[in-house]
């Protein structure tokens, strides 16, 4: 497999050498432009968005739902006029199957224009932004972000704990355009999942998991970049958050993530004292927390979930295998993909906003699982091609981060963590997981810029 610098617009510099005293600040950023601007406009957007849908701008939902889309227009311009767009094989299949799908779409597939251009601005508007943020961030912006999402993590989890404890119709929970039905999802006796800060808990959970990418990576990083006492806060509220979350797919990103910490220590003596040092608080304070009556209650709705969850989905195999990898054998060679028409369905009719205009509702009209929309709306062929790119991209990206461990930089490691199931298999029909993609794939590019972290 070749060289990922071969196939992105970021040229690695592996002779790049950080001096141990330097805190980052003297980094030379080159494009420190409005182009970073507005890159950290994008990302605030992301986390963000929900909140101007339900709380801030409710008359405006359904407009804010494509708000990122301009902020992405001009930042592919600002990369053209500056040069930073090169030959890439990998973008040159995202923007040229996402453009030839259009006219197919209208032509034999669904036949709304609409309806395809939100399908093909994925991978033509979006998708292309993880390499201009992997070229345009430098290590010490990727660290920035990290704090910045610590810090934040705070204020949610406490927003998070009165969504939970209160009733749907609450000012809290309310949804998407004043929705007084409330945002919280998937009712587990009295209590719902709630949203958060975003339009739907699925924002909310990818949220949390990359929190946890960076608490971890704080915590056994080679030098302290975050306070010492912000850090054990956060590290407290995001335990306290987990089962109030009540999503399984947080649990299993704690185990992911957790296995990513343990390949990373394997024969490091520091990085291992770093990571007991971690259990250890988890273990002092940990009682603690248990013995809130508060947790213990949210704690037993999210058991709750888990077993009921596993009765009606098949256990293991139907809640990990089929759910949290997103049926992605089952998309390619089960007997409904060779059943559909040779250029799919058409593109963007498998998005909830896609189903919203063709029929009323937003449900899912070709699949649940993100390999299976793919196929659906492009056909074997084209889908298959999106699904081989985006496999190409994540496993590059894991095997770069994970060779950078060996240069004390462990940020790409842990945050592939996490990024590297969603390259693969994230649902990019839902503007949360869309966003939060091209985030986790655009910092996890970025951090490979530097050997020492």
């Amino acid at each position: 497999m070749s060289n990922l610098s071969n196939i992105s617009f970021i040229k690695i510099n592996n002779s790049a050498n950080i001096n141990s005293k330097t805190n980052f600040e003297s980094d030379n950023i080159k494009y420190n432009s409005s182009i970073k601007i507005t890159i950290w406009i994008y990302l605030s957007l992301v986390l963000f968005e929900g909140a101007l849908r339900k709380w801030i701008l409710p008359q405006l939902a359904s407009p804010l739902l494509i708000i990122r889309d301009p902020i992405a227009i001009i930042i592919l311009y600002q990369a053209l006029k500056k040069n930073l767009v090169e030959n890439n094989f990998i973008l040159f299949i995202f923007i040229s199957i996402s453009i030839i799908s259009i006219p197919i779409a209208v032509v034999y597939g669904h036949g709304n224009l609409i309806v395809a251009l939100f399908g093909a601005r994925i991978f033509f508007l979006h998708m292309p932004l993880i390499f201009i943020i992997g070229k345009v961030f430098t290590i010490s912006d990727v660290i920035k972000y990290g704090k910045y999402l610590i810090i934040l993590s705070i204020p949610t989890t406490i927003l998070l704990s009165i969504q939970f404890y209160s009733p749907q119709s609450s000012f809290v929970n309310i949804g998407v355009a004043g929705d007084t039905n409330g945002s919280g999802f998937g009712a587990v006796g009295d209590y719902f999942r709630p949203a958060g800060l975003f339009s739907f808990t699925s924002g909310n959970v990818c949220f949390y998991c990359l929190v946890l990418c960076y608490i971890l990576s704080f915590w056994i990083s080679k030098e302290i970049y975050l306070n010492h006492l912000v850090l054990i806060i956060s590290t407290l509220f995001f335990v306290i958050a987990v089962p109030i979350c009540v999503s399984r797919t947080l649990l299993f990103q704690i185990v992911i993530s957790f296995i990513f910490v343990l390949l990373a220590v394997a024969g490091n003596k520091r990085l291992l004292f770093k990571i007991l040092l971690f259990v250890i608080f988890l273990a002092v304070f940990y009682p603690i927390i248990n013995g809130l009556s508060s947790f213990q209650e949210s704690s037993d709705v999210l058991s709750e979930r888990f077993t009921s969850a596993n009765e009606t989905e098949g256990g293991l195999h139907g809640v990990f295998f089929d759910r949290f990898l997103g049926g992605l054998w089952g998309a390619i060679f089960s007997d409904n993909a060779y059943k559909l028409p040779y250029w799919g369905l058409g593109i963007g009719m498998g998005t909830n906003v896609g189903a919203q205009l063709l029929s009323g509702k937003a449900i899912f009209l070709i699949s649940e699982g993100e390999w299976g929309r793919l196929v659906g709306e492009l056909g074997l062929l084209f889908g298959i091609s999106l699904i081989l790119a985006r496999c190409y991209l994540g496993i590059e990206l894991l095997i770069k981060s994970y060779k950078k461990i060996k240069n004390n930089n462990i940020f790409p490691w842990m945050l592939m963590s996490y990024g590297f199931l969603l390259i693969l298999q994230n649902q990019l029909g839902s503007p949360n997981s869309l966003g939060f993609t091209v985030t986790l794939g655009g910092l996890a590019l970025a951090s490979l810029n530097h050997n020492y972290a």
